[in-house]
């Protein structure tokens, strides 16, 4: 094997598939990364068994080949070279790869492509969808996956596929977060399948605002793959059930809130400095105006018994009923994160009721928080 890459695009593409790499593998080779010539391109993978993540850079080929190397110890190494071109030579009696870049020169022992285990990226994409519109769908619920094992399937994103809607969302028992976008194509049937967060990370990391994202769905080995240009990411998904989301979001309340989502933000995140020593509990008063088009009071308390305590007003208009309700103040902000509009509407049916969240004048995302008890 005799390939010439840009130490650029190889860090690159390293960046993107060592993702896949658990910490501490069960095999030598699931540390490493497999190296492939193909055509004028050099092919890089990695898995973890339930995650494939495979990138084509491209390159000067002489000698068609293939190897494993250590992925750490390759990266970092690459990371350090000077940005021009990379000549690499393989030993293949000793599977040593000789990397040469400007006047460096090193040597890294790797293991035979052979052990690797073989990746399966699936057949053609059944949808094509804007990488933007898929980044933002992942971004708006990853966030609120479960990140503890107790209940596996809270631990991956919901996606449904219905006429031609597509759905997903994410629980972990405290919080919901549910996005929908309209598709350009029918689904015949409706389909749902739950993916692993880690996975949906992933594949929001490599989504460009431009580009076209093709999804092949489950078909018998349950995996399903995104294919972005130069990258192809497939995950197996999650067995079991996902709950039925849609019964715990409130259809109708007593207290509705409008705030500026920056203003909110702000506040928020003064509180969760002293909330931190109180479990991330925080309380939102809402105070509705004595007229309508009045501003109402609206205050984010956060306290802490041994720092002591904060409360700041938020710019609000209200309507309804007076409002003192605790929260996790770090799921507001892990909501208020991803919401680009300039503003979002609060709505809750009293402090033991869940609370609602959401971008003005859109009904394609909603995000539920559950109260905490004083």
């Amino acid at each position: 094997m005799i390939v010439s890459v840009l130490q650029e695009n190889l860090a690159k593409s390293l960046s993107i598939v060592t993702r896949a790499i658990e910490g501490s593998p069960p095999l030598p080779v699931l540390s490493n990364v497999l190296l492939e010539t193909e055509d004028s391109r050099l092919k890089l993978s990695a898995t973890n068994l339930e995650m494939s993540i495979t990138a084509w850079i491209g390159a000067k080929v002489e000698q068609a080949g293939s190897i494993t190397l250590p992925a750490r110890t390759f990266s970092e190494l690459v990371g350090t070279l000077s940005r021009e071109r990379i000549d690499m030579k393989l030993d293949a009696s000793t599977h040593t790869m000789e990397m040469r870049c400007g006047v460096q020169t090193t040597n890294i022992r790797g293991i035979d492509a052979d052990e690797f285990p073989p990746i399966n990226h699936g057949a053609e994409a059944d949808f094509h969808m804007s990488g933007g519109t898929l980044k933002e769908m992942i971004n708006q619920t990853v966030f609120a996956a479960a990140t503890e094992m107790n209940r596996p399937i809270l631990t991956g994103v919901y996606i449904k596929l219905d006429d031609t809607t597509l759905t997903m969302a994410a629980a972990d028992g405290y919080r919901l977060a549910v996005r929908t976008s309209e598709m350009a194509k029918t689904f015949a049937e409706k389909q749902d399948m739950v993916i692993p967060a880690r996975t949906m990370n992933e594949v929001a990391r490599v989504c460009g605002d431009d580009m076209e994202v093709g999804v092949c769905l489950p078909g018998e080995r349950n995996a399903i793959t995104f294919t972005a240009p130069n990258v192809v990411i497939t995950s197996q998904a999650l067995d079991g059930r996902f709950p039925d989301f849609a019964a715990i979001i409130p259809r109708s309340f007593a207290t509705t809130t409008m705030l500026y989502t920056s203003d909110l933000l702000a506040v928020c995140r003064r509180a969760e400095i002293f909330a931190r020593d109180n479990a991330n509990s925080s309380t939102m008063v809402v105070r509705p105006a004595d007229n309508p088009g009045e501003p109402a009071d609206v205050m984010i308390v956060g306290k802490s018994a041994e720092r002591g305590d904060t409360e700041g007003a938020a710019q609000a208009t209200a309507e309804g009923e007076p409002l003192d309700i605790s929260f996790n103040i770090k799921y507001l902000i892990d909501v208020l994160n991803v919401i680009k509009e300039e503003r979002v509407v609060f709505q809750s049916n009293g402090p033991e009721n869940p609370g609602v969240l959401k971008p003005e004048e859109r009904e394609d995302f909603v995000h539920v928080i559950m109260p905490m008890s004083k």
